[in-house]
């Protein structure tokens, strides 16, 4: 998947960096990668219905970092001056884009059906809520997720890919 997002958008013209952030990752150099970035596409398996520890651990470090440095944050948007300020609207991130790029072991039929046990009807952005806030909460405007599901028992990775490919085109279409 990373491989693909990367060439995709190398030949639609973009430069493109990522972290491996299981190698281990320098917090100031994260923070001055999401300054630079105009799309951040976050690639990750889904364990447990969320993301990986690990990446907690990142956003827990880079996005203090960058609150601290008043690079992402000025505060959440409200002041004791003007209390009618709405929350989250403090961020200093706009005109940056957030997209998740999720792989699942759900099935497709888990999302979006109110009569679906689990999730009752909630999509992947529903449930990834937790995650996009952050970047929300920092300005960034949220793309809408794309998905592998049944990797696990019905993986179809051409079919995937090719719908990597088209959502990254489309995405890069309402860029222009």
């Amino acid at each position: 998947m990373l491989d693909t997002i990367e060439e995709e958008l190398r030949q639609m013209g973009y430069e493109a960096r990522h972290t491996a952030i299981e190698q281990g990752y320098d917090i100031h150099a994260e923070v001055e990668k999401h300054l630079w970035a105009d799309l951040i596409i976050l690639q990750s398996p889904v364990y447990w219905f969320g993301m990986p520890w690990i990446y907690k651990k990142y956003v827990d470090e880079v996005f203090t970092a960058g609150m601290m440095q008043g690079q992402f944050i000025t505060g959440d948007g409200r002041t004791r001056d003007d209390p009618s300020q709405q929350y989250g609207s403090g961020g200093l991130l706009h005109g940056k884009k957030y997209m998740l790029s999720l792989t699942w072991n759900a099935p497709t039929e888990a999302f979006g059906d109110p009569g679906q046990a689990l999730f009752e009807g909630k999509t992947v952005d529903d449930v990834f809520v937790a995650n996009t806030a952050n970047y929300k909460f920092c300005g960034m405007e949220i793309l809408p997720a794309f998905s592998s599901h049944d990797v696990m028992k019905q993986a179809d990775v051409e079919g995937d890919l090719a719908r990597l490919r088209r959502h990254l085109a489309a995405i890069a279409s309402t860029a222009q």
